[in-house]
């Protein structure tokens, strides 16, 4: 078997003394959608952030590796040239940077540390026109200083672009549908559906399973106590819609095995 895009093993993680997560097992490999549910307060969030790079998360035991290299020996933005890409709750707002200009910086940023040559504007505008058709994506948005005064829609559209443009091998989508409507949402569904391919894996981050019926995981994982305590296929978010998260909380199971740990 190919070397996963994302293995994490027995990873446990602290915040001020108080340990959140307890021993996250989990393995993605290329072409794959893993969706992580669980209520508030179990780990899910914690688990994007420790990905991400985020300060004040200690690691204090396990290993997590971002195709076969050790993801946590890298700072964020080597974790971004790595090909780590995290999708936020709730994207910030940058008032006086264009959208645009934003994204340029950032290709090209990437490019450099990847040792490519950074794009021209010209090839830089062509490169987003296509992206942005393929999303069905308004480019009077990205003219628009980067999130500020967009719809929750809006704000997870231009993550989605981003993520083409970026083209990352890992994408962690930390409850992207948080505050967004049916329609904001089939939208936002559909280009991560666009950017599935065999050699990109996405970790969906999620409370509910009507997200999953845009977007349907390879398989789904439910979170309690910071460990994954069930793993299975679609209808286990199903399962989880009927009868709630109460049912979960028992000793965690090996995702890729199913047995308890």
């Amino acid at each position: 078997m190919s070397t996963p895009l994302l293995e994490i093993n027995d990873l446990r993680v602290s915040v001020e003394d108080r340990e959140i997560l307890k021993g996250v097992n989990l393995t993605l490999q290329g072409g794959e959608v893993h969706a992580i549910m669980g209520r508030n307060g179990s780990g899910k969030s914690t688990l994007s952030y420790v990905l991400a790079g985020k300060a004040g998360y200690e690691v204090t035991g396990g290993t997590v590796h971002l195709k076969g290299r050790d993801l946590l020996a890298m700072s964020p933005d080597q974790r971004a040239v790595a090909g780590l890409f995290l999708a936020f709750q709730y994207p910030i707002e940058i008032p006086g940077v264009a959208t645009m200009t934003f994204l340029k910086v950032a290709l090209n940023a990437q490019r450099k540390a990847r040792g490519e040559a950074e794009l021209s504007t010209p090839d830089f505008i062509r490169v987003v026109r296509e992206a942005a058709g393929e999303l069905e994506i308004d480019t009077a948005m990205l003219k628009r200083a980067l999130n500020v005064g967009f719809s929750g829609g809006e704000k997870k559209r231009a993550e989605i672009l981003q993520m083409s443009l970026l083209k990352p091998s890992i994408c962690v989508m930390d409850e992207t549908d948080s505050g967004l409507d049916i329609d904001a949402l089939k939208i936002v569904a559909r280009g991560v559906n666009i950017l599935r391919n065999p050699d990109r894996a996405m970790l969906v981050i999620t409370h509910y399973q009507r997200l999953l019926n845009h977007i349907v995981p390879d398989k789904v994982h439910v979170f309690a106590d910071g460990r994954i305590v069930k793993s299975g296929g679609k209808e286990l978010a199903l399962e989880l819609e009927k009868q709630g998260y109460a049912g979960f909380d028992e000793p965690a199971l090996d995702s890729a095995t199913g047995l308890a740990s």
